[in-house]
């Protein structure tokens, strides 16, 4: 992966995640008792920051998690080295209570990626266990009988008594793409973007589909572009709520738009002088590129600053 993706919100993870202990209760137990075991803690679907001063801690020691809440579920996120790294959940409504206590900050994956609140090395592993707590919430019953299942092997397994069924946690892989033609590009805005901002297309991948016949698909359908080459550069774990963004760069081999009005407001195309200046805030309507953590921002400054083609 190259520097210019290197740096993405939620990509960096230092984790080692060590499958082969999941199942063995025992050793995970003294780990957890470890002096510097550290715990990632959501109540609900948003984050619990530790306020020290003037200074935001994302971990908690495990006997500091008690105080906040009852845990619902414990998870094994891996190794940082040789300190072990857990998440857990409290009760949603811990949230509401810690919402204007000095000593905690209640704040949505999001934003901490966006304002930079912790390191780099502690946002993929926020990621992480926000993903995996959420497959959680929407899996507590069988697929196969319907009976309730139990979360097993330190959260990265469910189990239905019942049926002995196993289920394992599941990624929904997200192409988005940069379609370019000569010195301009494609871009679409959906209604729920902030005012002015334009990004890359993207879809979910369907079953029985490559990621270049995804990009193809995608591309046709909201904009009406046909699509040539299709060159991957980068992916990006995307926990809202558990996506892998795949990010492509594509051939697009007609200029007319057909816009889809379902999936996008709007769309056009931009030069990349245009783009440059949404990458500087500096364009004159006021239009903007999306946010640097996300791997659009990555794929447009790839093609205009780096020269990136397909």
């Amino acid at each position: 992966m190259s520097d210019r993706f290197s740096k993405l919100g939620y990509v960096t993870n230092p984790l080692d995640r060590r499958g082969d202990l999941r199942d063995r209760p025992e050793a995970l137990a003294a780990l957890r008792a470890q002096a510097d075991a550290g715990v990632l803690v959501f109540a609900g679907d948003v984050s619990l920051l530790k306020r020290q001063g003037d200074a935001l801690e994302g971990l908690f020691a495990p006997h500091e998690v008690a105080a906040l809440g009852t845990t619902r579920a414990t998870l094994f996120l891996g190794l940082d080295g040789t300190r072990p790294l857990f998440a857990d959940e409290i009760e949603p409504e811990a949230a509401e209570r810690f919402a204007d206590d000095a000593r905690v900050m209640v704040i949505d994956a999001r934003s901490i990626a966006v304002q930079g609140l912790l390191p780099a090395s502690l946002i993929g592993p926020l990621a992480e266990a926000k993903a995996l707590l959420h497959w959680h919430r929407k899996h507590c019953f069988c697929a196969s009988c319907g009976a309730p299942s139990r979360v097993s092997s330190a959260g990265w397994k469910r189990i239905c008594d019942a049926c002995e069924t196993e289920h394992f946690p599941r990624t929904d892989p997200v192409v988005i793409m940069l379609s370019v033609r000569g010195d301009k590009c494609v871009l679409g805005r959906q209604s729920r973007f902030p005012p002015g901002m334009y990004s890359c297309l993207a879809g979910f991948l369907e079953p029985g589909e490559t990621i270049e016949a995804a990009v193809r698909r995608e591309t046709l359908e909201e904009a009406g572009v046909r699509t040539g080459q299709v060159r991957y550069l980068a992916s990006q774990p995307w926990p809202f709520p558990a996506s892998l963004m795949i990010g492509c760069i594509a051939e697009a081999l007609n200029d007319y738009l057909t816009i889809d009005g379902e999936e996008l407001e709007h769309a056009r195309w931009f030069t990349r002088d245009e783009v440059r200046l949404m990458l500087d805030g500096q364009h004159p309507d006021g239009l903007l590129a999306p946010q640097p953590m996300a791997i659009a921002n990555a794929l447009l400054k790839s093609w205009v600053l780096d020269g990136v083609g397909v």
